[in-house]
């Protein structure tokens, strides 16, 4: 499988998803700390946080609707060019001082909501760009780009030219998109399947579109991603095993800076270099996908990669030393970067070309629903009891999902489309 040529396409749709990501790390730093320099008040700071993990959750369903209504090339160059103009336009805000935490929340909220359209197309249109054997590959390359992008060249940038200029890492974010969005619309056209449940000899009586019979109800075609999932006994099962996983996940990094600092005694000048194992752990992960893919099937490789991040996730917290803490966090990182693109693959590989995107779009959402209350419930607990106890519970709940997960429907058929077919 790893020989299998990606092609063009997929080094554009790569080479965008990149741009993107790098700037997303320029951003997401740049905007917190410019928060911190209009308020030290910490309702303020979080507000701006929670502005951008909403939308995902609120609208995040309605995006896969769209991205299966309309051309999803195009619609994810204009995405990008509305945030390349948005986010160009944060920086003149900053650039003349009349940026306020308003403006940023505002901000972040708008660009997580065009997100959710971008992320829907971009899940449905990879399938038309590389054979389905290749899909574990593949979506373990944009992982490890990811990765690359943002923990090694633009998290570590951010900070110094945000020291340069508080609205140079926001400039400079404008660019990528724009340049995203020239890539994306240099890819190929691929045909625009049928989006809509009409059957062929039905009249449309609500107009037509492009590519299509006539046009998605949204009222009712919003929930079509969830009823897809929730008849598939697998990908229902890893939604619901995802959405656990995150649950343990938000509250791990909601601890994760204190739990270095005063359990493993990582020095504050260290704590960026012992992040980096994190990021480096993600990257060999993603590299790895395709050829753990190709050994093991999807399914079973996802059951077996729960087990090595329950395991890697316990010794993370019996563990009191910062090296041996920065290995096994790096171990389970990768094997977080491995879960995702084996679930991605596997989901890409079973769906009707029509229904990618909303069936993408409530894979999302369904797993990152528990996102929130992790990290609030790890806030709370911690403030009561301690860091420690709570990565303790993030490693028993990862036991529990392992658990739950060995006895998902286990249908080798299944487990070997993904790779086989």
């Amino acid at each position: 499988m790893t020989a299998t040529p990606l092609g063009r396409d997929y080094r554009l749709l790569w080479s965008a998803a990149v741009s993107s990501r790098f700037g997303d790390a320029l951003r997401t730093p740049a905007l917190a700390l410019l928060a911190a320099t209009l308020t030290r008040d910490p309702r303020a700071i979080a507000a701006v946080t929670v502005a951008g993990q909403l939308p995902p959750l609120l609208f995040g369903l309605l995006g896969g609707v769209y991205a299966d209504r309309w051309d999803r090339r195009r619609a994810m160059a204009a995405v990008d060019c509305l945030r390349a103009a948005v986010v160009a336009g944060l920086a003149v805000l900053v650039a003349t001082d009349r940026a306020g935490v308003l403006v940023l929340a505002a901000t972040a909220a708008l660009l997580a909501a065009l997100g959710t359209l971008f992320d829907a197309a971009s899940f449905a249109v990879l399938p038309s760009l590389v054979p389905r054997a290749a899909l574990p590959t593949a979506n373990g390359r944009l992982q490890a780009g990811a990765a690359l992008a943002g923990g090694f060249l633009g998290a570590p940038l951010a900070g110094l030219l945000f020291a340069v200029s508080a609205a140079l890492p926001f400039t400079l974010d404008a660019f990528t998109f724009a340049a995203a969005a020239l890539l994306v619309i240099s890819l190929r056209p691929t045909p625009i399947p049928r989006s809509c449940t009409c059957r062929p000899d039905e009249t449309d009586d609500k107009g037509r579109i492009r590519g299509h019979r006539c046009r998605i109800d949204a009222k009712r075609g919003v929930w079509a991603g969830v009823r897809f999932i929730r008849g598939d006994a697998v990908l229902w099962r890893v939604a619901v095993l995802s959405a656990g996983t995150n649950l343990a996940i938000s509250g791990l990094m909601a601890v994760l800076v204190l739990y270095a600092l005063e359990v493993l005694r990582v020095p504050p000048a260290g704590y960026g270099l012992f992040m980096t194992a994190v990021v480096l752990g993600g990257l060999l992960g993603a590299l790895g996908a395709g050829r753990i893919a190709a050994r093991l099937g999807t399914v079973p490789a996802l059951r077996v990669v729960l087990a090595g991040q329950t395991v890697a996730l316990a010794g993370f917290a019996l563990v009191r030393q910062p090296v041996a803490g920065g290995f096994t966090l790096a171990v389970f990182a990768a094997g977080s970067t491995v879960w995702n693109s084996l679930w991605a693959a596997y989901g890409q590989g079973r769906v009707p070309a029509e229904l990618l995107g909303r069936v993408g779009a409530a894979q999302r959402v369904v797993a990152l629903v528990t996102a929130p209350v992790g990290a609030a419930v790890a806030g709370l607990a911690g403030a009561a009891y301690g860091v420690a106890p709570v990565v303790g519970a993030a490693a028993a709940v990862f036991a529990l999902v392992t658990l739950a997960a060995w006895r998902a429907p286990r249908s080798e058929r299944d487990a070997r489309s993904t790779v086989a077919a």
